[in-house]
């Protein structure tokens, strides 16, 4: 069966990472360490279902030899029951080892960091900001992620042109990978004297990050600057210069950091940001290999792409990509993002399951 194949590689790859996380020298590489215990817990439940299958199989060979054996009808019966039995198992476990396998994003388990950009809308837009990233972080609170700030670009209306932050926890990229792309809000601004609706948009970009053994980074790669960082005034006005730009030569990657006062807590800020936007880089490159076909399932995430729109005078969000429609404004700002993220799941798996069968052939 074609949608089964692999399966053995994987277990190869669990038995490795086994031995490798008993090694002394990986043990005190923290980095190290973590990224392939991260691996070795997510491939645990797909291998005990791949070794269950193994040990049916072999149950299976051995019940049939056995009926070939018999030459006592009722022994027969019996043997032939017992076999249609395990038959029957290994439908249902087959079944399931193709979920499993169609459930397994090799970056679920990764942290992010979440890009959010004012578009169309003037300062509607750089509101809307501001509502979008305090969503994701209710919604974060809900889960018991970790949201740390990266960068941001406050407007004096309490908006924000821009604001980056990481999210950190278990299947964070899993529950936010479809976030990716063009939101559109519709509702009267609080400036507009004659109730007339406007229409603004923000992009959200949501980054897997990425491990220092993915992406090595140089300091030959990149040029780094310093300047004082901006502020509204005040206390809050750093006189020193804090804020750092990390620009990556070969790709012309640019990646600003002002929110601490401290150069060094900024520095390692934006090289995280940068490896997760180079790590973003590789994988779009990647990606168009990909057919249409496997690229039109949930849209493609692309930030270019309306995806969803926020409708405050009918209190109602609509993912346009499943046609998708809640009447839950107030809960979804709120943070309450799972009936709509998990219907953008579920509509993958189901897209993947489509495909796998239909690659399977015949159940070959």
């Amino acid at each position: 069966m074609k949608a089964l194949k692999g399966l053995e590689q994987k277990l190869n790859r669990y038995e490795a990472l086994e031995r490798l996380l008993a090694k002394p020298e990986v043990l005190l590489d923290r980095a190290k360490y973590q990224q392939a215990a991260r691996e070795f817990a997510s491939l645990a439940p797909l291998v005990k279902k791949v070794r269950d299958y193994q040990e049916l199989l072999r149950q299976i060979e051995q019940t049939r030899d056995l009926s070939l054996q018999q030459s006592d009808p009722e022994m027969k019966t019996l043997v032939e029951e017992e076999l249609k039995h395990l038959e029957a198992r290994q439908a249902l476990l087959e079944e399931s080892l193709e979920e499993s396998l169609i459930g397994e994003d090799p970056s679920g388990t990764r942290n992010v960091i979440v890009e959010i950009r004012a578009g169309t809308g003037g300062v509607e837009a750089s509101l809307f900001v501001a509502d979008i990233f305090r969503m994701y972080h209710k919604y974060a609170l809900r889960r018991n992620w970790k949201v740390e700030v990266m960068d941001s670009h406050p407007t004096e209306a309490g908006g924000f042109k821009e604001i980056i932050f990481s999210v950190e926890g278990e299947q964070v990229y899993q529950h936010l990978k479809f976030e990716g792309g063009v939101h559109r809000v519709q509702r009267v601004p609080t400036t507009e004297a004659s109730g007339r609706i406007h229409t603004s948009a923000i992009t959200v970009a949501i980054l897997p990050q990425a491990e220092e053994v993915e992406v090595d980074l140089k300091p030959s790669d990149l040029r780094v600057d310093v300047y004082r960082s901006s502020g509204k005034g005040g206390q809050g006005v750093n006189t020193t210069d804090s804020a750092v730009r990390i620009t990556h030569l070969s790709t012309g990657i640019v990646v600003t950091c002002q929110d601490e006062r401290s150069q060094l807590k900024n520095k390692q800020k934006a090289i995280k940001v940068l490896r997760a936007r180079l790590l973003q880089k590789k994988d779009e490159e990647a990606k168009e290999k990909i057919t249409q076909e496997r690229r039109a399932m949930v849209g493609t995430g692309d930030r270019s792409e309306k995806i969803r729109t926020y409708n405050f005078p009918d209190r109602r969000v609509t993912d346009h990509r499943i046609g998708l429609t809640v009447h839950n404004l107030e809960g979804v700002l709120e943070g309450d993002l799972d009936g709509l993220i998990e219907p953008l799941l579920k509509e993958e798996r189901e897209a993947q399951l489509a495909r796998l069968k239909g690659e399977g052939g015949n159940g070959s």
